[in-house]
């Protein structure tokens, strides 16, 4: 059995996190399976959208705690074991950003520490009501120093800081109010809104969605007049596809336009 599954409907990638035992903990193995299938991905031109969802009754429950206790056992007290872990899981995390495609996380049951990271940088992001987020590390002595990052990145500071230091959760309701989801349905829509989301996506010109979600992430990351300098050479390349300039004139002539790519 495949510890992450990949079925393909379409345009439309779907990946799913299989190890329902440890609630789809980000083991070792975990996440080099995830790093290898993003790693193709990124070559994929079919795909134009990639979902991601967990199986069983989780979503993600963060690191796999069993195996960050035996990394304890190394003679340096797992120093090199630990910074290797979380160097490859930020690895892994950047390369959903820097994923062409955009990335939907579908999420139920419980997102927690770095399952609530995964959601928070995941580009977009559906929950069935009822959901549970936390970043509650700082419960068993271990502040989330990485998921922090993602979450204080989705939503406003105050917010994260609390359940960073608290380790309380919140639920799908509340996160779709502070920015931390896109929206919160019914446990027995999740799979449709979901699809209906990431169709739309992949009915839109694959090259201007990459390179906006490119865009978008630089230059959020840049005072104003850079971001506006950046985006207005972007739109520039832009305007210079083949597709975009059939696009417009499709959307003049009332017609659907006729993509190649």
């Amino acid at each position: 059995m495949a510890i992450l599954e990949r079925h393909d409907t379409g345009a439309v990638a779907h990946l799913k996190m299989n190890a329902p035992e440890r609630l789809n903990a980000l083991s070792d193995e975990m996440i080099a399976a995830l790093q290898s299938e993003l790693d193709a991905l990124k070559q994929d031109r079919s795909i134009r959208v990639v979902t991601l969802s967990g199986a069983g009754k989780a979503f993600c429950a963060g690191h796999d705690l069993k195996q960050m206790t035996a990394g304890r056992q190394a003679e340096d007290g797992g120093r090199a074991y630990f910074k290797d872990l979380f160097d490859r899981c930020t690895a892994m995390m950047t390369s959903i950003q820097t994923l062409p495609q955009p990335v939907i996380a579908k999420v139920h049951g419980i997102a927690t520490a770095a399952g609530c990271q995964m959601v928070a940088t995941c580009d977009l992001a559906v929950a069935a009501e009822g959901t549970r987020f936390g970043v509650n590390g700082v419960n068993i002595g271990l502040f989330c120093s990485t998921p922090m990052v993602a979450l204080s990145r989705n939503i406003p500071r105050k917010q994260a800081l609390e359940m960073l230091t608290t380790g309380q959760f919140i639920e799908a309701a509340r996160a779709e109010t502070l920015g931390l989801i896109n929206k919160a349905v019914p446990p027995d829509q999740l799979d449709a809104a979901t699809e209906e989301l990431a169709s739309t996506i992949a009915d839109k010109l694959g090259a201007a969605v990459k390179i906006g979600k490119e865009a978008f992430y630089q230059q959020i990351q840049m005072p104003m007049a850079d971001a506006y300098a950046y985006a207005s050479d972007v739109m520039v390349e832009n305007m210079l596809y083949r597709d975009t300039e059939e696009g417009i004139a499709a959307f003049i002539d009332k017609r659907d336009p006729d993509w190649q790519q």
